[in-house]
């Protein structure tokens, strides 16, 4: 039988994995809402307000399922976790605080005020759109608090040091200084990172969503409004995403040089690394690889002939699983260059006028890939995520804390028991959350315009 601590981790592997399909929709679309929303105010034209109200109740579903599943998330840490919560409960309990009050309430009160809003249209329009700019600001401070929790777990610095802020005091660990603690060295990396893949997301359910009604040939000017922007927010975001994952690359080789290593599949610590485009591995050597000589050390630290550190620089038992690592880092910058094609094929379209001309082939294939698209950036998100945290391995407190000191000691059987639980539980939300945004996309925009097709 799997050992406890193995059956925790897939636990939490598998909550986690199914909680991250619901905030980075959140994110995106409550971005696009605030710009519907501010274009209304500013042209009084029905159309925007209209439009809207559409993507409010899909945003409204989609957090009404991340709710819960963010709790379910939550009581991982009394289960499996009880001794990573005793020894970080007061660092990392402040984070989640902070989420609660200023990012979950904020989120849910002007949730309910909108909704109140454009259903009974007793509330004003200005208060429509400042709800909808309260719930923009508490989607993403919502990411901001999280981040900071978990950013600390991969960079803490050296308890009781300057800059750290925090120590260890009676074998629990404490706060010195908040800042420093907030803004540990890979926090605003990950923050910017993380965020704009959220918003990639938003804009890709955007375009999926619209090339859907394009392709049942329904609502024409909305769908075609729609992918308008999204495409322009998407492509130039999708570009920013290399820098911004280059930026957070270059600190995980300066303060976490072995999940560096297992991402990038080097196993000897090399001067003028190659970075690998293609390899077949496994958690010990390379089968079989084809790499670009000197890239990996130039664009890591700037010099073809820089030292890379490989996995040979640490002991087998503080190395993190390089097959996991490699495997779910690179599938991530596939789907992420997938994306920029899309995006840019849209935009060649939209530039050639061939987006609203129904003859168009090439339209015809845009349409599909963008249908096919709408659930790409999650995948991603998710495997940036286990990146991340199957990087990190053994520890779950990079340096600090092993994982498997922080695990309760609760029997197989109990958590065998509890992940079927959850998974039964996870297949009922998701069922339930298709079949109500399905719902909402048949019923289709409230749009007072004709449903002419755009020329």
């Amino acid at each position: 039988m799997i050992n406890p601590t193995s059956l925790a981790q897939i636990q939490f592997y598998i909550t986690i994995g199914f909680h991250f399909i619901f905030p980075p929709l959140s994110i995106g679309l409550s971005w696009y809402i605030t710009y519907l929303l501010t274009r209304y105010i500013r042209s009084k034209d029905q159309y925007y307000k209209d439009s809207a109200w559409f993507w409010i109740k899909l945003f409204a579903t989609t957090v009404a399922i991340g709710i819960p599943t963010g709790v379910l998330m939550e009581f991982q840490f009394g289960m499996n976790w009880s001794e990573f919560s005793r020894f970080v409960g007061e660092v990392f309990a402040t984070f989640l605080l902070l989420e609660v009050f200023f990012a979950f309430f904020l989120e849910s009160v002007f949730l309910g005020v909108i909704l109140s809003g454009m259903r009974t249209k007793r509330i004003s329009d200005r208060v429509l759109w400042f709800s909808s700019v309260m719930i923009t600001l508490g989607t993403t401070l919502s990411s901001f608090w999280i981040l900071a929790a978990n950013s600390w777990m991969q960079t803490p610095g050296v308890p009781g040091e300057p800059g750290s802020g925090w120590d260890i005091v009676g074998g629990k660990a404490v706060l010195t200084n908040f800042w420093d603690v907030l803004f540990s060295p890979s926090m605003v990396a990950r923050f910017f990172h993380t965020v704009n893949a959220c918003l990639i997301a938003g804009a890709f359910f955007i375009i999926g969503i619209s090339c859907l009604y394009l392709l049942k040939d329904r609502h024409h000017k909305f769908a075609y409004d729609s992918i308008k922007v999204a495409l322009i927010v998407g492509i130039i975001l999708s570009i920013i995403q290399g820098f911004f994952g280059h930026w957070q690359s270059t600190i995980v080789a300066t303060y976490q040089p072995a999940k560096f290593a297992a991402q990038e599949g080097l196993f000897e610590t090399t001067a003028g690394a190659p970075l690998v485009v293609f390899a077949i591995l496994d958690d010990s050597k390379v089968l079989f690889e084809i790499g670009i000589p000197f890239l990996l050390s130039l664009l890591t630290w700037g010099d073809p002939n820089a030292i890379v550190t490989g996995l040979d620089a640490f002991a087998l038992e503080d190395r993190p699983s390089v097959l996991l690592t490699f495997y779910s880092f690179h599938l991530m910058v596939i789907i992420g260059m997938f994306l920029v094609g899309v995006a840019l094929l849209g935009v060649f379209l939209l530039w050639k006028k061939s987006l609203s001309d129904p003859s168009s082939k090439l339209r015809k294939w845009f349409l599909r890939l963008g249908v096919l698209a709408l659930p790409l950036p999650l995948i991603s998100i998710d495997f940036g995520w286990i990146t991340t945290e199957s990087g990190r391995q053994p520890w779950i407190i990079q340096g600090i804390l092993r994982t498997a000191d922080a695990a309760s000691a609760a029997p197989s059987e109990e958590i065998i028991l509890s992940l079927i639980t959850y998974i039964v539980t996870y297949i009922v939300l998701f069922i339930a959350w298709i079949l109500v945004m399905r719902r909402i996309f048949i019923k289709g925009p409230s749009l007072y315009e004709t449903d002419e097709v755009i020329t």
